[in-house]
Order: structure tokens, then C-alpha cells, then sequence
């Protein structure tokens, strides 16, 4: 098959994942806008921002993974024109998702005593602690928007959650500048103020993207009437088979990444902060790959429905493709620009916090570095995981990002990060050895699986014709 069969997809593959990027890239704007204004009120500040969202990571890895079950199976219904289908995998998806949003919450809720036994700055921990009261509890609404998101993903109607993402960042930006800084008769309420804006806008979220689905012909009867407490175990059964697998394998990738805010703490303040603007940055780049990662869920979810192996094969190819491009561009640009971007969240002009802003700065730059080299290594594993989603495989998958992240990265960021020179570059390069092995393996997973999908297709239509 020439480049041209994977290159005409293009078009259309990017009509899908573009809302959805931009919708994660607003939402990853405003962390960066967060980020920036927390660290005008200093280093300690923004380290516990970094501290208390560790603890958010988690949670939301294990409430957003469990709610990406949603999507194929809506989209395989969808593909098939079987609305009843469709409708029960939503209806028992949004239950579950909200009990699991109030278990998160309370979970996170309940561990707040670990910040003192975990060897962070006190300065920091004391600052963290009312802030993750407040952005705790705003798990309640998010995984009950990712629901909604899911089943709109699913229906192939990705522009929604991208407006209802877009207008409740803007809502969180102006209620953190407000309340961040007591501007315009507020309160002024640093860290506090930025929670508060975060609960609130994740609330008008849920609100208006259920308004936008009740508007539209093609999802109006997913979001109406819906009778929540009438259960099938089957259903129930085939989404815990599906959400708790996915689950795991973002909780995987997130907890490395939360583990490094934690290494990072251990060797300070400045290394702390410096980690968070690396992963700031880098999380807006990989929005992209998550984009194009929901693309091919829905695409691959799709074809999966209507069993054309082939077709999701070179479909899932073609968006494997778009996304090593897009990588590239995207490591090009850290490394061009590593000095100059982390200048943009500290404050050079205050003379009094010099020498830390300096150095923070310093560490980040050399972060980018690292952040730049793993920009395809990243782009791949998740772009290849949303592919394996929508085919519904997720038991292999969850065993692949296991051993990449824990048995491969995570010693490697130990030892380097905490016994050697290299120290937070170190803790970056075991992050680039986790997502470099879980992309191959992913990839492996994915060609043996689709090939294999093929050669029973054309079996069965043999056997067809002998009988």
C-alpha cells in the first residue's frame, strides 16, 4: 500500500481530533495561565500547586482511563445503527463514572495527612493542603463531564465537549485572576482562589455540554430520560470489563509522572517547581496526541463494529503517522526554544526571589531537553493505546504499560534522579525510557492483534464458501 492510502486520511482524521484538542489544549492553557499566575505569588507557590495536583493526577488518570470505555462501545453501536445499544452502554457508563467520582473524591480527601510523611518542603506542604480541599472535590463533576464526553466522542460529535471545555476555562481564568490576586473587590486568596476557580468551572461544564446534547438531534435521546438506577449486570459487567483495564493504564503513565513531582520535591523546592513547568509545557504537546488517541477510538471503534480489519488497520496506520509527524514539529520547537519558555513562568523582576527564579529556570530548560527527545515516544503510546481501545483490547495493553512505566522507567528515574548527578534530568530520562518501551510494545501489540483479526476475517469468508 503506497503513502497516499494513509496520507488521504489525514483530513478527516484531523476533522475528528481537532475539537478534541483544542478542547484539551484550552483546559492545558489554563493550568498554564494557573501556573503562571501562581508563580507570581512565588516559588513555594507554585511547588505547591505541583504537590497538591500530584495527589488530582491520580485520581483523574483512574476516572478519565475508566471513562474511555464508554466510547468504543457507543461508536461500534453508532457504526452498526443500534441505538438501544448505544444508549445502555452511556446510561450504565455515567453511573458508574459518578460513583467513581465520589469515591475519588473521598479518597483524596482522606489522604491529605500523606503530605507530611513525605519528605517535601513544609512551607509547601502547609500551602497545598486548603487547596486540595477545594480541587478534591471537583473530581465529583469532571468524571461525570467525561461520561458526556465519552458518549459524544463516541457519536463522533467531538465539537461539544471542545465548547463546553472552552467556556468553562475561560469562566476558571477570569474567577482565577479574580480571585488569585482580589482584583475588581475580591478577596484576595492565592492558591485558594485558583481551587475555587476550578471547581466552578468544571461545574458549568457538565451543565452546558449536557444542554449542547440535548440540543442535537443525533444525541438529544442519549442525554434525555435517562433512567439511571435501572441496571443490567451485563452491561455493568462488560464496562468494568472494559473502564477498570483502561483505568490502570493511564493510572500507570500519570503515577510515574506524579512520582517524579514527589522525586522532584525531595530534592527541593526549585527542583519541584522547575518539574512543573516541564510538565506543564509538555502536557500541551501531548494534548495533541491525545486528540488524535480519541480519533482513533472512535475510528477504530467504528470499523471494529462493522468488521473491516483491513480498513481499521490502514485507517489506525494513517493516524500512527499523523502523530509521529506532529511529534517531530513538536521536538524541534523544545529544543529551539528550551531557554526561552520557562522564563515565562517566573517573575525576573522580583529582585528579593532572584537567585530561585534563576535557577528554576535553569533546571527547566534542562528538562526540555529530555521533553523534546520523548515528544514521538509519547505521541506513539498513547495515539497506539486509543487504537487498541477502540478494537476493546485492554488487558494486554494493561500489562505493556506496567512493565514499561514500573519495571523499566521508574528505577531508572530513581537511581538516576536520587543517587546521581543527574539528579532532575536524571528523573526525566527514566520517564523517556518508560514511554519509549511502551510504545514499541504497544505498537507490536497493536500489528500482531490487527493482522491476526485480518486472517480470521478472510478464514471465516473461505469457510463460507466451502460450505
Amino acid at each position: 500500500m503506497n503513502l497516499a492510502q494513509y496520507t488521504k486520511e489525514f483530513k478527516y482524521n484531523w476533522t475528528l481530533a481537532a475539537p478534541v484538542i483544542l478542547g484539551m489544549l484550552g483546559h492545558t492553557f489554563v493550568s498554564f495561565v494557573d501556573n503562571i499566575m501562581v508563580g507570581q505569588l512565588g516559588t513555594a507557590e507554585l511547588a505547591a500547586v505541583s504537590l497538591g495536583n500530584s495527589f488530582m493526577f491520580i485520581a483523574m488518570s483512574l476516572g478519565i482511563g475508566f471513562s474511555t470505555a464508554i466510547t468504543p462501545l457507543v461508536a461500534a453501536a453508532d457504526a452498526e445503527g443500534n441505538f438501544t445499544a448505544g444508549k445502555a452502554a452511556f446510561k450504565h457508563g455515567l453511573f458508574l463514572c459518578t460513583v467513581l467520582g465520589i469515591t475519588l473524591f473521598l479518597g483524596v480527601y482522606m489522604s491529605k495527612p500523606m503530605l507530611y510523611f513525605m519528605d517535601q518542603p513544609e512551607e509547601v506542604v502547609v500551602l497545598a493542603e486548603p487547596y486540595l480541599d477545594l480541587v478534591a472535590f471537583s473530581l465529583i463533576p469532571l468524571i461525570i463531564f467525561q461520561a458526556f464526553k465519552q458518549c459524544s466522542d463516541g457519536l463522533s460529535m467531538t465539537r461539544a465537549p471542545m465548547y463546553a471545555t472552552l467556556l468553562a476555562n475561560v469562566i476558571n481564568i477570569i474567577l482565577n485572576y479574580f480571585l488569585i490576586f482580589g482584583k475588581f473587590g475580591f478577596p484576595q486568596m492565592g492558591i485558594v482562589g485558583a481551587a475555587i476557580g476550578t471547581l466552578a468551572s468544571r461545574l458549568i461544564m457538565v451543565g452546558y455540554l449536557w444542554l449542547l446534547m440535548k440540543r442535537n438531534l443525533k444525541s438529544r435521546d442519549y442525554v434525555l430520560k435517562i433512567k439511571l438506577f435501572v441496571l443490567e449486570s451485563a452491561m455493568i459487567k462488560r464496562i468494568l470489563n472494559l473502564g477498570f483495564p483502561s483505568a490502570l493504564q493511564m493510572f500507570f503513565e500519570v503515577a510515574i509522572f506524579t512520582a517524579a513531582i514527589w522525586m522532584s520535591g525531595i530534592l527541593g523546592k526549585n527542583p519541584q517547581a522547575a518539574n512543573q513547568i516541564a510538565l506543564n509545557l509538555s502536557s500541551m504537546t501531548f494534548m495533541v496526541a491525545m486528540g488524535l488517541s480519541v480519533a482513533a477510538m472512535i475510528r477504530v471503534g467504528n470499523q471494529q463494529g462493522l468488521q473491516r480489519y483491513r480498513e481499521l488497520r490502514r485507517i489506525a496506520n494513517s493516524i500512527f503517522l499523523l502523530a509521529i509527524i506532529l511529534a517531530c514539529g513538536f521536538a524541534i520547537l523544545f529544543f529551539s526554544l528550551h531557554q526561552v519558555l520557562p522564563k515565562l513562568y517566573v517573575d525576573f523582576d522580583d529582585a528579593q526571589n532572584f537567585a530561585d527564579n534563576f535557577e528554576v529556570v535553569q533546571i527547566a530548560a534542562r528538562l526540555l531537553l529530555v521533553a523534546a527527545v520523548f515528544q514521538i515516544s509519547d505521541g506513539v503510546q498513547v495515539v497506539v493505546l486509543g487504537a487498541l481501545r477502540g478494537m476493546q483490547d485492554v488487558k494486554i495493553p494493561t500489562l505493556i504499560t506496567f512493565v514499561a512505566y514500573w519495571v523499566v522507567g521508574f528505577p531508572i528515574s530513581y537511581y538516576l534522579g536520587l543517587h546521581t548527578a543527574y539528579k532532575s534530568a536524571g528523573i526525566w530520562i527514566g520517564l523517556l525510557a518508560g514511554l519509549t518501551v511502551s510504545g514499541v510494545l504497544l505498537y507490536l501489540r497493536f500489528n500482531q492483534l490487527s493482522k491476526r483479526l485480518i486472517v480470521q476475517k478472510e478464514q471465516q469468508a473461505l469457510d463460507s464458501e466451502d460450505n
